[in-house]
């Protein structure tokens, strides 16, 4: 791929999504001409009531699902580079089911304890609980994988890992009350409007800290590619750069689970549609793109789902089954 290529397919999908990232505040419920949700951004004159339905809600959910969806992506593209797998991602091999059992252990316990009222707390609670349930989940399989090195063995144990978990998600959420029940039924739909203004604060600089590790370990991606005795032969520290990977991925898999639910199929589609926009399987390229892709879509994702109503994870999935079937009927050797 030329660079003028790769400067031009940037450019193209930048565009795009900031083009996305204004529709998704102009579209809702209530249509908000452009005019207005430029007023409401730059303080120009605009109506109160718009101007609330901008900043205080449209705006929270187009920045929650822009974050999350370059997220997602980026974690899904390290699953794949790491485990040599084209089906590997956080949703696959247990990591957001993981982040859901810590979700599901503390609203379903959190009346319990007491703090079910305080929002903060409430908020640091679920992202702690999201975080350890899915670093236990990518240890586990981390483990394994250096014990066996059959990629299939280890894509089954994650599937595996998943299935238990959601038995164990069941069990809690037959002994719970109804009211804790009700909201934990809420959050495993997916939403990026429940997010509020404080979530936020804590879910942005979580999600950029593990945007930067993705980015600080593009490199040594690119060396993992060959395997891993190549890559030491080049003198990569392979424990090293799977310590990175693996809390880049909890930060940006645990985080985005925490507060949006289980987003299914972005972590998994998004990075085989960056390979197949830009051709190429450099990661200085695909990282970036990824990022943007995933963010893109999600953008998309949002607008259909306000569209129709529906809960987002259904779109999401409508829209990356697809790129699956793809990928495995006709993309075999893509490592």
């Amino acid at each position: 791929m030329t660079a003028r290529r790769t400067t031009f397919l940037f450019t193209a999908l930048g565009l795009l999504t900031a083009a996305l990232f204004i529709a998704d505040l102009a579209v809702g419920s209530v249509a908000v001409p452009l005019g207005d949700v430029w007023a409401a951004l730059t303080g120009g004159s605009c109506d109160p009531a718009t101007s609330d339905i901008i900043l205080k809600i449209r705006l929270l959910k187009a920045v929650t699902a822009l974050f999350a969806g370059a997220a997602l992506a980026a974690g899904g593209l390290e699953m794949q580079t790491l485990f040599r797998n084209p089906l590997a991602g956080p949703y696959v091999l247990g990591v957001s089911s993981g982040a859901g059992l810590g979700v599901a252990l503390f609203l379903l316990g959190a009346p319990l304890l007491g703090v079910a009222g305080h929002s903060f707390v409430r908020s640091l609670g679920v992202a702690g609980a999201a975080w350890l349930g899915s670093a236990l989940v990518l240890a586990i399989v981390m483990a394994v994988s250096r014990r066996i090195k059959d990629i299939v063995v280890i894509l089954i144990l994650g599937m595996m890992l998943g299935s238990g978990i959601s038995s164990v998600v069941e069990i809690l959420q037959y002994l719970s009350s109804e009211a804790a029940l009700k909201s934990f039924v809420i959050w495993t739909m997916g939403s990026l409007g429940d997010v509020t203004g404080s979530q936020l604060a804590l879910l942005l600089p979580v999600v950029t800290a593990g945007l930067a590790l993705a980015v600080a370990v593009i490199k040594p991606l690119n060396l993992l590619l060959l395997g891993e005795n190549y890559a030491r032969t080049m003198g990569l520290n392979v424990q090293r750069t799977r310590t990175l990977i693996f809390l880049s991925t909890v930060l940006l898999a645990g985080t985005v689970t925490a507060f949006c639910g289980p987003v299914g199929f972005i972590g998994l589609a998004v990075p085989h549609l960056a390979r197949m926009l830009f051709a190429s399987a450099d990661h200085r390229i695909l990282m970036p793109g990824s990022m943007l892709a995933g963010a893109a879509l999600l953008l998309v994702c949002d607008l259909v789902a306000k569209s129709l109503a529906l809960p987002i994870n259904t779109i999401t999935a409508l829209m990356g089954i697809p790129v699956v079937i793809v990928v495995v009927v006709r993309n075999r050797n893509i490592f």
